[in-house]
């Protein structure tokens, strides 16, 4: 009920739809209920891609997202390509440090607790690099540490904004594209 709820309602959201949880009590199981919205099937022309007026567009941007928790990595994957990033996204620090090596996005979004190689580690890593290899790119925690002291910490690892999960799609979108201006 917890963060998969969450993840799920942000996905029915994105389609106009309604989550509902209700359960009978401890032990006794749960029903979900999902109403989406029937559309009419009609071609999208290239002007619309299905975003409402005034949302970002991240057509272009090359994002790096590094979560182990596969639900949260999938639904920020599926977010951002539907504001038109190219997302590429791991599942532990060391496999996104390869991939930053060969090819240097343009923002990375970086879970904090992870195992072996928490993201801390990994800011510290990259912000160790030359500017020239990637050590000055733009980079969001997005994390469920949330408070003023988990924020300091964070920003003074070396990542520029710190963001707490769940996070609606449209704010994500929003600080993505005030980084990389």
């Amino acid at each position: 009920m917890g963060l998969g709820l969450a993840i799920a309602h942000q996905i029915v959201e994105l389609h106009g739809g309604t989550i509902q949880a209700e359960s009978e009590g401890k032990d006794k199981g749960a029903t979900f209920t999902v109403l989406l919205p029937i559309r009419s099937v009609e071609p999208q022309t290239s002007e619309d891609k299905g975003l409402a007026d005034g949302s970002p567009n991240l057509q272009g941007v090359n994002v790096l997202v590094v979560d182990d928790e596969v639900d949260t990595r999938e639904l920020i994957v599926f977010t951002l390509q539907q504001y038109g990033a190219s997302v590429r996204a791991f599942a532990s620090a060391s496999l996104a440090l390869k991939a930053f090596a060969l090819e240097k996005p343009h923002i990375i979004l970086s879970d904090i607790g992870m195992p072996e190689m928490d993201g801390y580690m990994l800011i510290r890593q990259i912000r160790s690099l030359p500017p020239e290899q990637g050590g000055e790119i733009q980079a969001i925690a997005l994390t469920a540490y949330a408070g003023e002291i988990n924020q300091s910490k964070i920003l003074q690892a070396g990542f520029q904004k710190h963001l707490t999960k769940p996070i609606e799609p449209a704010k994500l979108a929003m600080v993505i594209a005030s980084l990389v201006k």
